[in-house]
């Protein structure tokens, strides 16, 4: 049972040519997209044949860190069909360095980031030189033949070793391990209390929870491997590129090679998934670059899924300390966080920001007086970290969620009991967070009422009350997340007081064609996400034009001039709002001319339903025929251009704020440790929907990554740094057998802060399953004597977890 099956209004409907416009907003329409992706008429980035091109492989390190001390290129240079082969040391004079947009102190400790490394290596898969061959097979082939001699240095790979006196440096240049230190808090920004005297007044009176969590590393692993084609014959150097920010990559490309930006062309074309793991200035996109520029010939470099998951960023990666503080009666009174954050061995583009977007989202839906968060980002000599699905705030609604379950076990209370006394009401927002951030609308009472009915939680408790009482091997726990999580990632200002090198706006065109037929130029930049639907129904509703009338184009630096790209579940709340503004300003274009054409005031014309008429008569205009009278501009009012074209850049003045509650229960074999979800419920609040269909194809997307992360994947490097599970044989992900029916539904509080009142989706199942689960499998073996288990929850685990757990329990029984 999803949303689009219970409601009557979700009906899916194909979209036939010819159709009329009507209500768009809120229709589950297939999408777009989907015919030429599913059929195989796209074209990827691996795709592109261009005549003459060459093909790269890259050389590797097999050491996590090593200095470089020769590097012996000729037995590859003579190998048959090869071009060049070119190391780091060749190109060091115009590589530079990758970029770090977010310095998130002024003391940030950040090492040049070459994309070939030039005197020494620091993570397991660094690439150290690069083949140009005239096929792929040959240049890995003779990737081979490069002979190159290290040194090793002495490895630092544990988080909490590498901030300890004494230990390896990921980078012993820097003379420390540290990259920053960053701190809010409550009492000195003005927001809340003093946490230390929380938490002091609750060691007298009241209730003290201390635990430690570990975030384990994590790999995006996006269906299509990454790809650069470059071709430098023209006038404008062209990059096709599988990546996520086709916008930010062209201005970066730019800064980092020198190459003035109007003589790049980005195109980003059908990218297949990202999961932020493409939100990155790769290596192999700017080594593509210089040799096609080197060379004078196009470039083609596509990774191996080897390659994919040993050298394309890492996500999550934390040791996260908690200390909550409450009254004896279970209000909480202070939250204090204390992070270890995996920077690798790098800063990518955004990575030291990662962990502070979750400094906002620690203290969730609940009413904190007192609030510090402290955040030590350090180096490691693995793979770099950076976005992941969620990025920052999947660690925060973990931590916290599985706070508030410690605290309702600490209490011997209902968990659901527990969040709803500490939650805020829905009759007090707006409301200003601990951590200073403006939650403009929910309604956490009416999202959880509705899944607790639909999950049966009354019935399910009594069930596992009986199955404790016989002892059955397969106990059942049931699992509560109830989050909320900052979307929209935009406010500009707010990005700058964080100091993150860029702007949070989004651009949006809208060309009115002589036919009557409608160009949406968008600087969203869509991987999956099915813009091409959402902001043809967005545009077909706000000008009364039919859907099939409208083409979105995207993707392309030369289309699309003018962009920020897609992260943050800020598609939608950002760019479709400057959709909405710019078809907005195309009406207005519209009624001065309609008004002239019709010999009335321009006050006096209405528009409704892609019609302009005079007030009280039967006079009017379609906006088609507007458009075609524009064209021909035989009679325009005076001083107005022939266009009603229109553009628009919006910046919101906050992020959105969606929430939802997530139910699981779980069975757990007490006697094997496997774990099998019984049911899963999650009924979100993503405000106004322009697309049922889209929504719950990301709510599904979503809840399959977070329920991963609880119980399958893990990124594993040995005690030399390797990583071991740089395969799918190795590095386990779910298939649609491993994963339960889901069960969802929305209910809706429109943000206030956007005209169509929506939120944002594409982060949320994957923010509140992860606890979800945890709690869950936790809540089903707590009883004998289970505080705790290690995600991903593998049998493994889950078993030992038992077994060290029962002779305690026994014991303290007794």
């Amino acid at each position: 049972m999803t949303a689009v099956e219970d409601r009557p209004g979700d009906v899916i409907q194909d979209s036939p040519s010819g159709g009329a416009a009507g209500r768009e907003l809120g229709r589950a329409r297939r999408r777009k997209e989907d015919g030429r992706l599913i059929t195989g008429r796209t074209k990827w980035t691996d795709n592109i044949v261009l005549p003459g091109m060459l093909h790269l492989a890259m050389v590797r390190s097999p050491y996590a860190h090593a200095r470089i001390t020769s590097i012996d290129t000729s037995a590859a240079q003579g190998a048959p069909n090869v071009v060049a082969v070119l190391t780091g040391r060749d190109l060091d004079d115009e590589q530079g360095g990758l970029p770090n947009a977010w310095p998130v102190t002024p003391d940030q400790k950040a090492p040049r980031h070459p994309a070939l490394a030039v005197d020494e290596v620091t993570f397991a898969g660094e690439a150290v030189a690069v083949v140009a061959a005239r096929t792929a097979a040959a240049a890995r082939d003779a990737a081979e033949l490069v002979d190159v001699e290290y040194e090793e240095l002495p490895v630092v790979l544990d988080l909490e070793e590498a901030v300890t006196d004494g230990a390896p440096l990921a980078h012993p240049s820097l003379g420390t391990n540290v990259s920053a230190h960053w701190v809010f808090d409550s009492a000195e920004a003005g927001t809340g209390d003093d946490v230390e005297q929380a938490i002091a007044r609750a060691r007298e009176d009241g209730i003290v929870i201390e635990r430690r969590f570990r975030q384990q590393r994590l790999i995006p692993a996006f269906m299509e491997p990454r790809s650069t084609v470059v071709d430098p014959t023209g006038e404008q150097l062209t990059m096709w590129s599988a990546t996520q920010i086709p916008h930010i990559l062209r201005v970066m490309l730019a800064m980092v090679t020198g190459i003035p930006e109007s003589k790049i062309r980005v195109i980003a074309p059908d990218v297949g998934g990202g999961f932020g793991g493409k939100l990155q200035v790769t290596p192999e996109e700017v080594t593509t670059l210089l040799v096609a520029r080197r060379l004078r010939k196009p470039c083609k470099l596509t990774e191996t899924r080897t390659e994919s998951m040993m050298v394309a960023h890492h996500g999550r990666d934390q040791v996260q300390r908690l200390t909550l503080a409450a009254t004896k009666d279970g209000r909480v009174t202070g939250l204090k966080v204390d992070l270890l954050a995996d920077m690798g061995a790098y800063l990518g583009l955004v990575t030291s920001g990662v962990p502070i977007l979750g400094a906002f989202m620690f203290n969730a839906i609940y009413k904190f007086p007192a609030y510090r968060f402290e955040c030590t980002n350090v180096f490691t000599n693995k793979a770099w970290t950076d976005a992941y699905r969620g990025a920052g705030r999947p660690e925060a609604t973990f931590a916290i969620e599985r706070m508030m379950d410690e605290l309702a076990a600490e209490l011997g209370e209902d968990p659901l009991a527990v969040r709803e006394r500490n939650w805020i009401r829905h009759e007090e927002f707006p409301f200003t967070t601990v951590a200073g951030l403006e939650y403009d609308s929910g309604n956490y009472e009416a999202a959880t009422s509705r899944a607790v009915e639909l999950f049966d939680y009354e019935g399910l408790r009594r069930e596992q009350a009986e199955r404790r009482e016989r002892h059955d091997p397969v106990q059942l726990g049931i699992g509560v997340s109830t989050f909320t999580e900052m979307c929209g990632l935009a406010p500009s200002r707010v990005l700058g007081s964080l100091s993150y090198g860029a702007g949070g706006w989004e651009a949006a065109s809208i060309r009115m064609l002589p036919t009557g037929k409608v160009e949406v130029v968008t600087g969203s930049s869509a991987h999956g996400q099915g813009h091409e639907t959402a902001w043809s129904q967005i545009v077909a509703e706000r000008l009364g034009v039919p859907f099939e009338d409208v083409e979105v184009l995207h993707g392309d630096t030369q289309v699309a001039h003018k962009g920020m790209d897609t992260y943050g579940s800020r598609s939608l709340a950002v760019g479709g709002i400057a959709v909405v503004q710019a078809a907005d300003k195309v009406v207005e274009k519209a009624r001065t001319v309609a008004a002239h054409l019709l010999e009335a005031d321009p006050a006096d014309i209405e528009f409704t339903d892609g019609r302009l008429s005079v007030a009280g008569t039967d006079k009017g205009m379609t906006l088609q025929e507007i458009a075609l009278a524009v064209f021909a501009a035989h009679n325009m009012p005076d001083g107005v251009e022939p266009s009603i074209d229109a553009d628009a850049v919006y910046d919101p003045d906050n992020f959105s704020f969606p929430h939802g509650t997530h139910l699981c229960a779980t069975e757990v074999d007490t006697e094997t440790g496997a774990v099998r979800i019984r049911r899963y419920v999650c009924v979100d609040d993503v405000g106004e929907v322009v697309n049922p269909l889209i929504v719950e194809g990301q709510v599904h997307g979503g809840l399959a990554q977070g329920i991963a992360q609880a119980l399958y994947e893990e990124a594993i490097h040995d005690d030399q740094g390797t990583l071991t599970t740089a395969t799918f044989v190795d590095y386990l992900l779910p298939s649609a057998v491993d994963l339960p029916h889901f069960v969802t539904d929305r209910t809706t509080t429109p943000s206030s802060t956007n005209p169509l009142g929506v939120k944002g989706v594409g982060e949320a199942g994957t923010i509140a399953s992860t606890p979800a689960v945890v709690n869950a499998v936790l809540d089903a073996v707590r009883h004998l004597g289970v505080e705790d288990i290690q995600m991903p929850m593998t049998p493994q685990r889950v078993w030992r977890a038992i077994q060290e757990a029962v002779p305690v329990a026994q014991e303290e029984s007794r």
